[in-house]
Parts: structure tokens; sequence; C-alpha cells
């Protein structure tokens, strides 16, 4: 029976509450499929951080090296700076491993309703391809007399050719694998930021020579957030930046009924090191440990990572319940509408396998 070595970080709040539902969802799946996961669950995060005075030991990224996956419920809390959060896990496990495209699916499914009123018979079925190891997220800069009137802070955005190429071919072919309008969506503002992001617009114009069979759109970023609201239906793979691919893919995730719906994938495509699956919405502190945070992005989630582990049937079958469990519209936490708790949908999802 094959194997495969997943390494897990339940977090903080809601994904201390998530990860054991989806161990529960994996187990449905194991026999059926003939494989198994073997868990290496580590207790880092906002707690490790306030027993240790940093998110994970020193020696956290050979410990990760060593898996086939990372599965990781959220990380945050109200008590600790955002960019210590990332900057002291989640962005070195990017950049380390080399994730450089960060995937994020956005479907609306049949039985949820989006907050937009879309023509009759139009489906939202995108994805948002981020570029997930520089851009405007790379550290690069500092602060000059730091905490007096005049203080000066350089934040230097980092696009290399090598950077844009590979994630704008990787949208491509993506493009080309999915049941969908065969399109690629590349945005920008290069109307403003004249070097880096010209440079994006080059890259991608030129690799599109690459694939004649895929239609392409180009779009500032301030029309593409305008037209994700107006005409989401059109788009089939969007590309952007780190910024930008990070902001819209909330706004992609929202429209299609809940941030409760929205997976993501950190993604090494050569799969040299581990990739990492982890839900869009974060450890929400304000419904945590209630009961009532909605795991099926987590368990899309799972689904991303047996699809990259060469588990595709499984990951097929998982969605397939996950839609059922919504079209039926009985069982659905509160930011659906609904009332049932996080394992009453567990439940439901099992039973749909």
């Amino acid at each position: 029976m094959p194997t495969y070595r997943i390494a897990v970080i339940a977090g903080d709040g809601a994904g201390q509450e998530i990860i054991p539902e989806a161990k529960c969802v994996i187990a449905a799946l194991e026999p059926k499929y003939g494989f198994h996961l073997d868990y290496a669950d580590y207790d880092w995060g906002s707690d490790y951080y306030f027993r240790h005075g940093r998110m994970c030991p020193e020696d956290f990224l050979d410990r990760l090296r060593q898996a086939d996956a990372i599965l990781l419920g959220a990380v945050g809390h109200p008590k600790i700076a955002d960019n210590v959060t990332l900057n002291g896990l989640l962005l070195p496990i990017r950049r380390t491993f080399d994730q450089f495209a960060n995937v994020r699916p956005a479907k609306l499914y049949e039985g949820v309703d989006s907050p937009l009123a879309l023509r009759k018979g139009e489906k939202i079925d995108m994805v948002v391809v981020r570029e997930n190891t520089e851009g405007e997220y790379a550290q690069i800069g500092g602060f000059l007399y730091q905490d007096q009137p005049d203080e000066v802070a350089i934040q230097t955005s980092v696009f290399t050719r090598r950077g844009v190429e590979r994630v704008v071919r990787f949208a491509f072919e993506l493009a080309r694998k999915r049941n969908g309008k065969k399109r690629v969506t590349s945005v920008t503002k290069s109307n403003a930021q004249g070097f880096s992001l010209v440079l994006w617009d080059r890259v991608f114009a030129k690799v599109a020579e690459e694939f004649p069979d895929i239609s392409t759109e180009s779009l500032l970023v301030d029309a593409a957030a305008m037209n994700f609201i107006r005409r989401p239906e059109s788009f089939d793979v969007v590309v952007a930046s780190n910024l930008f691919g990070d902001i819209l893919s909330d706004i992609s995730a929202i429209i299609v009924g809940s941030m409760g719906l929205a997976p993501s994938a950190n993604v090494d495509p050569t799969r040299r090191f581990p990739s990492m699956f982890e839900p869009v919405h974060g450890s929400a502190p304000d419904i945590a440990f209630k009961g009532i945070v909605n795991p099926l992005a987590t368990f899309l989630c799972v689904g991303q990572m047996l699809e990259h582990l060469g588990r595709g049937d499984a990951a097929a079958d998982l969605e397939t319940a996950i839609g059922k469990v919504l079209s039926a519209k009985k069982v659905r936490t509160p930011d659906l509408g609904g009332s049932s708790t996080t394992s009453q949908v567990t439940e439901a999802v099992i039973a749909a396998l």
C-alpha cells in the first residue's frame, strides 16, 4: 500500500478544529483507494511563540523537508503581529521549499448562494495563481530613524525574469489541463509601476506565444477587481504578483459564497521540495472553538494535496462528495446560512463518500 509522509501543522484557532476533521475524511478515503497517510504532527504556531518567543524551533525546515507534503490548518493570533506570524513560519516555508505557485481555486457550487446576482445560467469557476516567493513580499528594506518623528521605511519589491516566467508558464499549463475556458488573464499595474510590472507584461506576452491554444487578457489590478465583481464568470486562470494575487483571491473566495470554501496550495511544481496546503480563511479568532468553523475549505485542500500526490481518483471523489453536501442544502455551517456544527459537516461528507 503506498504510504505518504504528511507534516501536519494544526496551528492556531480554527486550524486546531479543522485538522482533526480533515483526518477523519482522509481515513474514510484511505481504504477505498488503497493508500495511507503517515502523519507527523507539529505544535507550532502562536502557542509555541508564547512559550518560546518564536513560532517554531530552529530546525523546523529540516523536519518539514522529510515530508511528501505539508497540511497546515491556520496560523495567527490577535496578540501577535501578522508580520511576526508570516515571517516566523509561513514565508520561510514558501521560500525555502520554492513553493512559487500559490494556487487558489474559486468555484461556485450548486446550492451555494453568491453575494453577486449573476445572470441565469452563468457560473463562477476560476483559479487565481499567485506568485509566491518574491514580488512585493520580498523582505528587503528597513527603517531609518526608527520611532523618531522623521522615521523612514523602505520596502523593495523584487521581480526577476525567472520568477515571473515560471509562474506565468505554470498558469498557462494549468489552463491547458482545466476543463475551463482555456484562458489566462494577467494582472499588473504597469501604468504606475514602470519597471517591475512592465517586465511582467513583457514576459507574459513572450510566454503566451508558446501557448497558441490559450486565449489571453491583460488587466490592470483595479480593472481586475472591478471585473471580478462585474463579470466573474468570464475568468478561467488568473495569474498575478504576490500582492495582487493575495488581494484578488480573497475577492474570488467571497463571491463564491464564503471564505470557508476557499482552499489554497503552495506548490513547488518541480517536486524537489514538499508543497504546502492550507485553507485561506486563517485562524478566525472570532469563531474559533465554537464548533461552527466550516471545514470544507480544508477538505478541498486535502483534495489538492491528494491530486499533487498522484491520487487524483480520491481527490475527485472527495470534491464530488463536497458538492453533494452543498447541493443538498441540509447540512451547512453558519457562514453559509445554516446552523450545523463543524463535525456534522464532516459526517455528511463522509456519508456522501
